[in-house]
């Protein structure tokens, strides 16, 4: 009965919810949670196939997401968190939203993105049967602390899931370990694709003797064929690898030299998170054969390189911490057109307060001949207008306003506006940006004006 009453709540917390505008990815499960505290393990027990999990500091969203639509376009029934609520509430909430008003849930999978930090608080609820970890990078440094924080609450979170099967990624040497010793199968890019360009890493030393470790090349921050000289760690053999990748156009690679990626994704990271799905769905003894048509299928989730046609493209993408923004920015400049470049940052508490990681991130390389403005915004845009003074990239508007941001550089000549936000910035971001879509169709103004 218990149960019954938590589904119920859950259910009718959501409809409240999103009557009044809120998206409901978490309150209603923290009310089923009060009402049945058991609810996340009674529930998870009907999942029929496996309960997979994702991690990671960037790509989880895309990772987790991409593969529920994978399983869902091959028939099976799913639960899945799709909204990004990834803490021990948003599991909770998805698993309710699956189940009918008499409590009763079918699903053949059960498709998990999971916030590292709460790892073990999940899975006591739960026992995944796999895990995808997709990489760690420094991140909301007051909250997460240092990264061997992080590895050491993974790896509790790893060692509470006696068996589970692990699918990491082999180019990141923080990732690679949490593979010792255990059922672990590896993802990578098996080749250089980039320009071999002095950036900052995250995990400079090995973690065996802490010497600091080489590369025959990298991808970007500690991504790539890493090797230790001093004690011989090196790169894992990978099981599934890509090659022959070409950005020239579409995003095209092969994995295992026999399967062909063609998809039309922007960001060289979203390699790694095809590359995941792929491995995780081979793991799982899922049929991939028809994998180009599921990437068809799969709709990015807001500020995942999202465009929106506001007379010229206008491409909003999340960036939240050093290694995420720095792929943005090779990203942004990837692109030949003459661009403008909005940058956001807030500081509220699912930021993180600290923004001392502005820092680390190469804001030198957003300079180049394509860029016609840049403008900051945000709360904290006089501290992302100092980081650009110090990197010696000229700011040419500063603004509280978002709206005149953007309506600002629709009135350029550039070909394309790209807006590089962090977290809470995002949902209000792409807000505005539907608000100035609407005044366009509508009369509202022209061109911005």
């Amino acid at each position: 009965m218990r149960k019954i009453l938590a589904i119920w709540a859950a259910k009718l917390s959501a409809v409240a919810g999103r009557m009044i505008g809120k998206k409901s990815s978490s309150t209603p499960g923290d009310i089923a949670l009060k009402i049945c505290p058991d609810i996340i393990k009674i529930l998870s027990k009907n999942v029929k196939k496996g309960i997979i999990v994702t991690c990671g500091t960037n790509g989880k969203t895309t990772t987790n997401n991409l593969l529920n639509t994978a399983l869902l376009k091959c028939g099976y029934k799913t639960v899945c968190n799709n909204l990004g609520a990834n803490m021990v509430n948003g599991i909770a909430t998805a698993f309710a939203m699956a189940s009918s008003i008499t409590g009763k849930l079918e699903a053949d999978y059960a498709v998990l993105e999971i916030d590292e930090a709460s790892a073990r608080r999940v899975f006591a609820h739960l026992t995944p049967d796999y895990m995808v970890i997709t990489n760690l990078f420094r991140d909301q440094l007051d909250r997460y602390g240092e990264i061997d924080i992080t590895v050491d609450l993974l790896n509790e979170a790893i060692n509470m899931a006696k068996g589970v099967k692990l699918i990491l990624n082999g180019d990141d040497p923080l990732t690679v370990q949490f593979g010792e010793g255990r059922d672990a199968k590896y993802f990578g890019i098996s080749e250089q694709v980039l320009p071999q360009i002095d950036e900052t890493k995250e995990g400079q030393f090995c973690v065996k003797c802490g010497h600091e470790q080489a590369y025959n090349f990298f991808h970007y921050s500690q991504l790539g064929d890493f090797y230790c000289p001093n004690c011989g760690n090196r790169r894992p053999v990978i099981d599934f690898d890509a090659t022959d990748v070409d950005l020239s156009g579409s995003m095209k690679f092969t994995v295992n030299k026999n399967v062909k990626i063609d998809v039309n994704y922007r960001g060289f990271y979203n390699i790694y998170n095809i590359l995941a799905v792929y491995s995780a769905l081979s793991v799982m003894g899922v049929d991939t054969s028809g994998f180009n048509s599921m990437l068809a299928d799969y709709k990015p989730q807001i500020g995942r390189m999202e465009l929106i046609d506001l007379g010229k493209p206008v491409i909003l993408n999340l960036a939240k911490n050093p290694a995420g923004f720095n792929q943005a920015i090779q990203t942004v400049m990837l692109d030949k057109r003459k661009k403008d470049v909005i940058v956001a940052i807030n500081d509220l508490a699912n930021d993180g307060r600290d923004v001392s990681w502005l820092w680390d991130v190469d804001f030198d390389k957003l300079s180049d001949e394509n860029l016609n403005t840049l403008t900051t915004t945000g709360i904290r845009l006089y501290d992302i207008s100092l980081r650009f003074k110090y990197a010696d990239v000229k700011v040419d508007n500063i603004t509280r306003s978002m709206k005149e941001a953007i309506k600002r550089c629709l009135k350029t000549d550039a070909e394309v506006c790209y807006v590089l936000v962090n977290y809470t910035a995002l949902f209000s971001t792409q807000t505005t940006m539907l608000e100035i879509q609407k005044e366009l169709k509508t009369g509202g103004y022209e061109n911005g004006k």
